[in-house]
């Protein structure tokens, strides 16, 4: 099978054929080339893995030669793991038995996650995942950096105009490194999803939350000062320091070291340096010991 990504795919002996309306896999993780790439579905099985004789081939070590495979029946696409090392997940359930992809569905193959897209109108849905994908970090389903400075921006200049309160709280998790050492690459991307599910749930809906980069997150809050700041990074800290992590058959905990920097009333400040001055105590964090939040 072969990656489309225009509106009209040539089959051969047949007419081209408009793929509007076909249910199609989206390659939204990792960030590589192939990101945005769009597997049409049809009406035949489709075998995905790392051999050759694939119709979705992954060259990546963390894929099966003979990973899973994706059988019509009827309308519906239902996923089969085909005893993989890594297992095949939808929505981050480990596949146990077949299972029907649902519209907007996650399927992750070892390292490589993919949309299933089944409205009517998939060229839409398909240009929409696309802008998702700019301002959307694939791996933990959270802000990215560039619409994280984006955000950032425009609101230093909003609360400076009308002397409004911001903070902006840098954080990451400490011994990252040690994580995927004992458990994998898998492992290391499945705390960090962990940890970005477990924040959106302790942030209100008007902040903006972001993976900055590797294992450092950002949280925008918004009509906030410090010491409200101070109130939502401990709670962040404990929650996260207090919650088991289970991957497969293995439960360990991480903590995070937090830095915050406020906006002063009447400064001109710019987004990097506004970075800058959280990270400046997020690395203080680091020295005093790990787990805890400076924020002077």
């Amino acid at each position: 099978m072969e990656p489309v990504n225009r509106t009209w795919v040539y089959s051969k002996n047949r007419p081209l054929i408009s793929t509007n309306s076909r249910p199609c896999l989206v390659n939204i993780y990792p960030v590589t080339s192939a990101i945005g790439m769009r597997y049409i579905l049809s009406e035949n099985p489709i075998l995905i893995g790392r051999g050759e004789e694939c119709e979705i081939s992954i060259n990546d070590n963390s894929v099966s030669r003979r990973h899973a495979r994706i059988e019509p029946i009827k309308d519906e696409y239902t996923v089969i793991d085909l005893n993989s090392t890594n297992g095949t997940f939808i929505n981050d359930l480990l596949l146990t038995e077949a299972s029907t992809l649902k519209d907007g569905d996650y399927l992750r193959v070892g390292n490589c996650i993919y949309r299933y897209l089944a409205g009517g109108n998939i060229e839409a849905e398909y240009h929409e995942e696309i802008y998702r994908l700019t301002i959307i970090d694939a791996l933990t389903q959270v802000y990215n950096h560039r619409y994280l400075m984006e955000y950032l921006d425009r609101e230093l200049l909003r609360c400076t105009r009308y002397q409004r309160p911001l903070s902006l709280v840098m954080f990451d998790v400490d011994r990252f490194k040690s994580i995927n050492d004992q458990y994998g690459h898998l492992g290391g991307d499945f705390a960090l999803r962990e940890l970005a599910s477990i924040i959106h749930k302790l942030i209100r809906r008007e902040d903006l939350f972001a993976r900055y980069g590797g294992e450092e997150f950002a949280l925008i809050l918004i009509e906030s000062g410090l010491s409200i700041a101070i109130e939502v990074a401990e709670r962040i800290r404990r929650t996260v320091e207090r919650h088991p992590f289970r991957f497969e058959d293995k439960v360990f905990n991480i903590t995070v070291s937090m830095g915050i920097a406020e906006l002063h009333k009447g400064e001109t400040i710019s987004p990097h340096e506004m970075v800058r001055r959280a990270d400046d105590f997020l690395f203080k964090a680091k020295r005093n010991g790990r787990n805890q939040v400076v924020y002077q």
